[in-house]
């Protein structure tokens, strides 16, 4: 029973609405149960369904649906007047004054109901016109598209989905779904006409090298312009551009711009398509004229809006391989090549205007570079010099050169006579001058530089340089400054002033050579050689022709690189650095290397110093050239960067050297040691001194290598020294072993010889060891008696190199403690200065 009623339900909702039979009372009136709405919606979808249909059968029959349609729309516009004229029957009766309350109430609901179906059968209408309308623009579509008018497609395609939209319905009503799935199918079917439209008026051939833009076929209806319209349709002209440059780029602009070792092929038009013809020459002035060619094309054809675009794409690639492969590298590094330079910064020039007359835009990175040129020249100076100073060192040291170092001083008559008897200096016992007639005496390559002494008798006089004690300097001893020390270990004077060596100039301006005159004093010229690397001179020469050119520009200020000219006097000072940055590690590599870069930094300074001085008397300079050159601070941090290439040679083999006695231990007290492992550790240290002073002698100058040799053979006598008065007893048999051991070390005095000398010449060592004699008096001491070690201390110089405590010391280290032995330190202690009191 439910099952009919639901059934009559649902046939009466189908038939009402869709050809507005109204039901019968019975039906209309029956009351309605949850139960019976499933079977009534399943009638009305069914319903749906065959209407869906019929809409599909309407669209492929249109002939005959139209007739159709109009009928149904005709039909139910008489229902809906018919509704109407019962609704006004209805509100009439229900004003009637004999109708009862519950009538009233029937009407009032069935009003109600009439108005809810009257909506419903307007949207419906509604809903169904423009289902049609759609459909009809749709077929309009396709028939445009196959006759290849493509505006004409995409204006009814965007009418179509403004109608789409405007329909009444649910998107997921299948009739709006179909009609969808419709449009979005004739969109890509257009789409793909609007491709093929567009491969045909933009031509782009990559194996051939060709590329043409023609603005209509004779094939196609459709112009370049109203394509462009279509681009913009579909939001694509920004695609489109990137595409056109890519194929471009591949077909002309790369094969013209990539410089590779073959000929470059040249850009020509021909047959209104641009192709590579011929060859080309590898010049920026060539390289623009071809660009000009494809970008004056590519105006002449394209829409205004497309070649802006098309600048946003193509000029952030094109002009960065532009300043990158063409005019970086045609930059020169000097003056010399700026004509030719000139003419490629014109060229640029002219390249910029003739883009902004052909409305391209983006190239600002090629105007500022032109706007920037000489930063940019400047900039390349820079990278070529330091570049240079990396390829120098990085090639080696290369051949060792000799250079002579000479001085001219003005000397004391006393300091003649304390120098003559250590230099190569005739004397014919007719005075200290009568060697020296002719105002000059080459010292026999001794020079005698001067530097702060070094107090307490250290090893060289770095501590005014800040280094510490491990420093050392070849220019910080004199022979009369040892023979200081030794006399006082306290003494802190430098008789080596008054040679005034390492004076770079004078600061009132007056020349060396213009002395007093004075009877007691004379001129003295000291020369000697040393050797130098291959490095020095490439590097005086860079900055000798960059403050050549600076100087240029300086004078000649319309010159087009003339704001460049600060920069270039501030060039000396990085190549300076650089040369210090990097040069510690190549030098490094050679034997020696520190050595060499202590005398290359050296000659550098000295060099520049010159250089400098030379620079400000120049007449053909301007004043600001002159002022311009600021070479102080470069000269002082080259003599300070030697200091630490010498110093840190020294300190190296001075560590060296102590690992080889021993270390931080004692010598004399390591366990397991007999004699002969201490004599073949003497004996290895004794080996190192003269390997390493064999190496030096090739690159220090004499006085140097004195110093740097003597430092050495120092530190091997103060280690033993110390090592000695820290025992805490000598044996007889020790102190033989021990002065055995002093013996083999001494040996070392014949590196002090000069080539030649006899057998009864006397070493210098002692002026470049300060405890070389108290090396060779403690081993006196250790094979004397009791009255012997008085005599080297009352008659003797102990007393010059040990002091009263130290004396005492080893006599209590050596001698059994007894009456006789407290005696001679009684007298010893009585008399600490003997020489004094003599």
């Amino acid at each position: 029973m439910a099952s009919a009623e639901s059934s009559q339900i649902g046939h009466a909702l189908v038939g009402f609405s869709l050809y507005g039979i109204f039901p019968d009372e019975d039906v209309s009136s029956s009351h309605i149960e949850v139960g019976h709405l499933a079977p009534a919606l399943e009638s009305l979808a069914a319903a749906k369904s065959k209407l869906e249909a019929d809409i599909h059968i309407i669209n492929e029959e249109t002939a005959s649906d139209v007739g159709q349609w109009v009928a149904n729309a005709k039909s139910l516009e008489d229902d809906i007047n018919r509704t109407r004229n019962w609704a006004s029957e209805i509100v009439r009766r229900s004003e009637a004054p004999d109708v009862s309350g519950k009538a009233i109430q029937e009407a009032a609901d069935k009003v109600d109901f009439l108005r809810q179906e009257s909506a419903y059968n307007n949207q419906l209408y509604n809903a169904l016109t423009s289902i049609k309308r759609v459909s009809r623009l749709l077929d309009e579509v396709e028939l445009a598209r196959d006759e290849r008018h493509i505006l004409q497609s995409l204006h009814l395609l965007e009418e179509a989905w403004t109608a789409l939209d405007g329909i009444p319905a649910s998107k997921s009503c299948r009739a709006m779904k179909l009609l969808d799935i419709r449009a979005f199918e004739l969109k890509s079917a257009v789409h793909d006409v609007l491709d093929h439209v567009w491969s045909s008026l933009v031509r782009i051939d990559a194996p051939t090298n060709q590329v043409g833009v023609y603005n209509s076929r004779e094939d196609e209806q459709m112009s370049l312009s109203d394509a462009v319209i279509g681009l913009k349709a579909y939001k694509e002209v920004d695609k489109r551009m990137a595409v056109l440059w890519q194929g471009l780029d591949e077909a002309l602009i790369r094969p013209r711009t990539i410089l590779e070792r073959g000929d470059v092929p040249a850009i020509r038009v021909e047959n209104s398509t641009l192709a590579l013809a011929g060859k080309a020459d590898k010049t920026a002035p060539s390289l623009f004229q071809d660009l000009e060619f494809v970008l004056g094309y590519l105006s002449e054809r394209l829409p205004e809006e497309l070649v802006y675009s098309l600048s946003n794409v193509m000029m952030p690639d094109l002009i960065p391989r532009i300043v990158t492969l063409w005019l970086e590298p045609a930059v020169p590094t000097s003056l010399k090549d700026m004509d030719e330079f000139q003419k490629i910064i014109d060229a640029t020039k002219s390249f910029c205007n003739r883009l902004e007359i052909l409305k391209f835009c983006g190239f600002e990175e090629l105007q500022e570079w032109v706007q920037n040129v000489p930063r940019v020249w400047l900039a390349k100076c820079r990278e070529t010099a330091l570049e240079l100073i990396r390829t120098k060192l990085s090639l080696g040291l290369g051949d060792a050169k000799e250079i002579e170092r000479v001085e001219t001083q003005t000397v004391s008559q006393e300091e003649g006579r304390r120098l003559a008897p250590n230099s190569a200096v005739p004397t014919n016992g007719d005075g200290w001058d009568s060697a020296w007639d002719d105002s000059e005496v080459a010292a026999n390559s001794e020079d005698l530089p001067k530097q702060p002494n070094k107090e307490d008798g250290g090893d060289d006089g770095a501590d005014a340089w800040g280094w510490g004690d491990e420093d050392d300097n070849p220019a910080n001893k004199t022979i009369a400054d040892t023979n200081s020390k030794q006399n006082n270990p306290t003494e802190e004077d430098d008789p080596a002033a008054a040679w005034g060596w390492g004076d770079e100039e004078d600061p009132s301006g007056a020349s060396k050579d213009v002395t007093v005159p004075n009877p007691s004093t004379h001129e003295l010229t000291l020369k000697e050689t040393y050797n130098i690397s291959s490095m020095p001179e490439p590097v005086i020469v860079l900055i000798s022709a960059i403050l050549e050119d600076g100087a240029f520009l300086v004078s000649n200020e319309a010159n087009p690189m003339a704001a460049a000219a600060a920069g270039l006097f501030s060039l000396p000072t990085l190549v300076l650095a650089m040369f210090r940055a990097v040069s510690l590690h190549y030098y490094a590599l050679d034997t020696g290397g520190n050595m060499f870069l202590y005398n290359d930094a050296t000659y550098l300074s000295e060099q520049l110093s010159e250089l400098a001085k030379n620079w400000k008397a120049r007449d053909d300079l301007v004043p600001r050239a002159k002022t311009m050159l600021r070479l102080d601070n470069d000269v002082k941090a080259l003599q300070l960067f030697a200091t630490r290439a010498y110093s840190s040679e020294m300190t190296t083999c001075r560590t060296i050297l102590r690992d080889l006695l021993g270390g931080s231990q004692s010598l004399l007290q390591q366990d397991g040691l007999d004699s002969s492992n201490l004599q073949s550790q003497i004996d290895n240290a004794v080996i190192y001194v003269r390997t390493t002073a064999a190496s030096w002698s090739t690159i220090l100058a004499k006085s140097a290598w004195s110093q740097a040799v003597g430092s050495l053979v120092d530190t091997i006598a103060s280690k033993l020294v110390a090592d000695v008065m820290d025992l805490a007893g000598i044996g007889q048999d020790d102190a033989y072993n021990i002065a055995n051991l002093i013996t083999r070390i001494t040996e070392l005095d014949d590196l002090f010889l000069s080539p030649g000398a006899g057998k009864s010449a006397i070493p210098s060592t002692s002026e470049y060891a300060s405890s070389w004699l108290r090396l060779k008096y403690l081993s006196e001491v250790l094979q004397s008696n009791l009255q012997d070690v008085k005599f080297l201390w009352m008659e003797s110089e102990l007393s010059l190199y040990f002091t009263v405590d130290e004396v005492v010391e080893l006599i209590g280290l050596s001698f059994v403690d007894n009456a006789r032995t407290r005696e001679v330190v009684r007298e010893i202690q009585g008399r600490p200065h003997p020489h004094d009191s003599s």
